[in-house]
């Protein structure tokens, strides 16, 4: 019975469902395009190229690793955990011999990949360069199209691609940077693959010994293909493998396993994928919810007498609240099934978006499934049915004695209970915010962040009323004052607070979220650069366009007194935890880096020493002489003696080292930055380092606004995958705006047949919307600035979020366009109606 009046109530009220379905479509689209960035992260496809003719892959283990044991209660549990390490691992040489012993082997074929950037006028497009030893081009198989194989060490076989792109021909010169300083090649041939498998990557093959050279890895090689003998199957083979490895470190990769050891970007954006797709579908559903409870209590509200009267004619509480809720579910449902398909190219598109802006790399391949459908309908419903449960607890209430009457007063005071609700919430985010105030890392205060503005803005929902009042009680006199428009917007604010209520939760959900989005990164960029600039006592610094700066170009200015100090940077683990870390030259590095240390001395750094910042030494319980065993970048474990301790981590990193140690265990070995003390000019030095293509000489200043340009770039990542959610709670304001002055066309033309003029009518509108939109701006505006500064407070040690005045005074106008526009469009719809027609129509 219930559910045929639900029919018949949806199908008869389409208009006042609209908003909700509005609400619940977007949220399901959005779920459903994050639940596919969030499977693709957990079951992306990353197909291998370079191994594609070879069936069998080892390669060394790309993970550190920790077990624990513990005893509870007399029974043993063992927890194995790994974390996966920022550099390329490397295996022995000499394994090659026990492979080719293995049954079943025909040839085993040693891989060494290793940085090459072709310098040429085009670059190489959308893809990225590597060298390797031609010995390995059987791998894929590449084969010469033209020329000869390279058999010196000044010789190269580029592949087609990049022969097509720069127009080089056999017997051409090529300069290359690689690990070592840039050298020039003679071009020998061109190689081909065999069908259409290459994509995302261009290759170049040099001489056994340059490549081994160059790898700067002696004794050591990338991954060995093993290719199998005539009869062996490729399972045979793993398996006979796999045994004769027993007992190392070395994983064996069949299949799709193989693009993984391949492209170690790849297999290390899922992890960043998972945090991105969880962290967003996470922020999406709270607000989700947050609107679609509004949205749903302004259309109980619009309904009131309706309801009412069911309860008069002996509706029951749960009746009412039955009748409620499967109404919900219908247009969640709908709303469900139409935003989950509408999810899947928005989710295409994002992934797209996000390969364009360098957070996630092409090879890894998006996944699309019918799981995160599912999801998005599931919360979809859930989201309606709670909705709809929360809005129908007061109407469901109300006495039968009470129904009929008109003003509705039953609802015009604030429940208690929601007030007592409202102020718990206001409890839980104030700890939330206390809570990110000692939160000292980036991946555990970035969560609470954004967490802790949707539980202040869930607040401010259910204490809206009486905010609202509160806000007519201090702006009520001013409002008077402008004339009979704003004498009718004070009534209605003060006698409709808890629809005005509706109305102030998204918009002050719209300016918080929005403020703390644009203003959190900058807040710790602005932070880490001041540490940087503050810590940066070089006259000049030398940058590279390329991969990086070579050794020799450093070299070429330690002359008589000046000092040039080359900075590596890596991520290294301690335990399974992640630090970032650099490699810094040691001579006379007093006069070019001041990390301010604390304890210690940096004159005791060397190959056996670390200095460590305030933050590591706090987390890692470490003090001057203490001993640090940390996993280096490619797997590599040491054990150094803490020499110093420093206060500015933020802008150098949390581990440093001695250069000479990270460059050995690194993918690129040249230098980020080398910091230059001379007395010399910057033409001079300019001078000195011109035959190292694209190193430039820069001021301190110089180079710290191509940082803040950097910062910008990795940031735009981080606003593009919130500003989704974003455009979601703008649409909400503009749907609840618009559902909130359609359903006045009644009282607009009451007001009319009593004297208002409509230019009166919209002129109450406006001050109602703009009143509405100081209100949300003070709330909106007190959140973002709680939440940043304990952010900031946690981050940096000070309170000092960097809020951009244009950006926020953007904000707000944008804020203040969509609630004019949102209004002031429904409102003139609706004084189109006579008022004689609008006034004796049934609701």
């Amino acid at each position: 019975m219930m559910l045929r009046y639900a029919l018949q109530t949806v199908r008869h009220r389409k208009g006042g469902f609209l908003g909700a379905f509005l609400a619940l479509m977007c949220a399901a689209a959005l779920i459903a395009a994050c639940g596919t960035l969030l499977e693709t992260g957990l079951r992306g496809t990353i197909r291998t190229e370079r191994y594609a003719a070879t069936p069998v892959v080892v390669s060394a283990d790309q993970n550190v690793h920790q077990t624990t044991v513990k005893h509870k209660k007399g029974k043993t549990k063992t927890k194995h955990k790994a974390k996966p390490i920022a550099e390329r691992a490397w295996l022995p040489e000499n394994l090659a011999a026990r492979l080719a012993a293995v049954p079943g082997v025909e040839r085993v074929i040693p891989e060494l990949t290793f940085l090459a950037q072709p310098l040429t006028p085009g670059g190489t497009g959308d893809r990225t360069a590597y060298g390797h030893a031609w010995d390995s081009a059987a791998l894929t198989p590449y084969t010469l199209a033209t020329g000869t194989p390279p058999r010196a060490s000044d010789e190269l076989v580029v592949d087609r691609y990049l022969a097509d792109r720069a127009r080089i021909e056999p017997g051409d010169r090529l300069s290359v940077q690689s690990t070592q300083n840039p050298r020039t090649y003679r071009v020998t041939g061109i190689a081909v693959p065999a069908g259409d498998g290459i994509r995302h990557q261009t290759s170049l093959f040099f001489s056994a010994a340059e490549a081994r050279r160059l790898a700067a890895h002696p004794g050591k090689v990338t991954a060995f293909g093993v290719v199998p003998a005539k009869g062996t199957g490729a399972a045979a083979l793993e398996s006979a493998v796999t045994k004769a490895l027993h007992g190392t470190t070395a994983q064996v990769s069949t299949g799709d396993e193989r693009g993984p050891v391949e492209f170690l970007d790849a297999a290390a954006a899922r992890i960043k994928l998972v945090s991105m797709g969880g962290a967003m579908g996470g922020t999406s559903l709270l607000v989700a919810v947050l609107v679609v409870v509004g949205t749903f209590a302004l259309s109980v509200q619009q309904r009131h007498r309706e309801l009412a009267l069911l309860r008069a004619i002996a509706a029951t509480p749960g009746q009412i609240r039955k009748l409620l809720g499967r109404e919900a579910l219908l247009v969640g449902a709908a709303a469900g099934v139409i935003g989950a398909l509408a999810g899947l190219p928005l989710g295409s598109w994002l992934h797209g978006r996000f390969v364009a802006l360098g957070a996630v790399p092409a090879t890894l391949q998006h996944m699309v499934s019918v799981f995160p459908l599912f999801a998005a309908v599931a919360a979809t419903l859930f989201g309606a049915w709670a909705a709809a449960r929360v809005s129908s607890r007061r109407i469901a209430r109300i006495r039968p004695a009470e129904a009929l009457a008109e003003t509705g007063s039953a609802l015009t005071r604030t429940a208690w209970g929601r007030i007592l609700a409202g102020l718990v919430l206001l409890a839980g985010g104030t700890v939330l915010v206390v809570l990110l105030s000692v939160l000292r890392t980036e991946p555990a205060s970035t969560p609470v962040t954004f967490l802790a503005v949707v539980v202040l803005a869930s607040a401010v929902a259910l204490l809206g009323p009486l905010l609202v009042r509160a806000a007519v009680a201090v702006l009520g006199t001013p409002l008077r004052l402008t004339g009979p428009g704003g004498r009718l917007a004070t009534a209605n604010l003060r006698g409709n607070a808890a629809r005005m209520a509706s109305v102030v939760t998204p918009l002050t959900l719209l300016i918080g979220m929005t403020c703390t989005v644009l203003f959190v990164q900058p807040t710790l960029g602005h932070a880490a650069r001041g540490q940087a600039r503050e810590g940066t006592r070089a006259d000049w610094v030398l940058a590279a366009q390329g991969p990086g700066v070579p050794a020799q170009a450093a070299r070429q200015l330690r002359t008589g007194r000046d000092v040039a100090t080359e900075v590596v940077r890596t991520t290294v683990r301690v335990g399974l935890s992640k630090y970032a870390a650099q490699g810094v030259t040691t001579q006379g590095l007093a006069r070019t880096w001041d990390p301010d240390v604390t304890a210690g001395s940096l004159a005791e750094l060397t190959k056996d020493t670390v200095a460590v910042s305030e933050l590591a030494a706090d987390q890692l319980h470490l003090r001057p002489g203490s001993t640090l065993k940390l996993t280096l970048g490619d797997g590599t474990p040491v054990t150094l003696t803490v020499a110093a301790v420093y206060a500015r981590g933020l802008g150098f990193g949390d581990l440093t080292m001695a250069h000479d140690l990270v460059a050995r265990h690194v993918d690129n070995p040249l230098a980020a930055t080398v910091l230059v003390s001379t007395h010399r000019s910057q033409e001079q030095l300019a001078a000195a380092v011109r035959k190292f293509p694209g190193v430039r000489v820069a001021s301190p200043a110089t180079a710290d606004s191509l940082q803040a340009e950097r910062q910008q770039a990795n940031a735009e990542v981080n606003y593009f995958a919130m500003g989704l959610v974003l455009a979601f709670t703008a649409i909400a304001v503009v749907n609840t705006l618009a559902m909130s002055v359609s359903a006045r066309v009644r009282e607009f033309a009451l007001l009319r047949l009593a004297g208002a003029t409509r230019r009166q009518v919209l002129r109450m509108l406006r001050t109602e919307a703009l009143s509405v939109l100081l209100l949300a701006t003070a709330l909106g505006s007190g959140i973002a600035l709680a939440v940043l500064t304990a952010f900031s407070v946690g981050m940096t040690g000070t309170a000092a979020p960097a809020v951009t005045p244009l950006v926020y005074v953007a904000v707000v106008a944008s804020a203040g366009l969509l609630a004019l526009v949102a209004s002031s469009l429904p409102g003139r719809a609706a004084l189109r109606v006579r008022p004689v027609t609008a006034a004796t129509a049934k609701e």
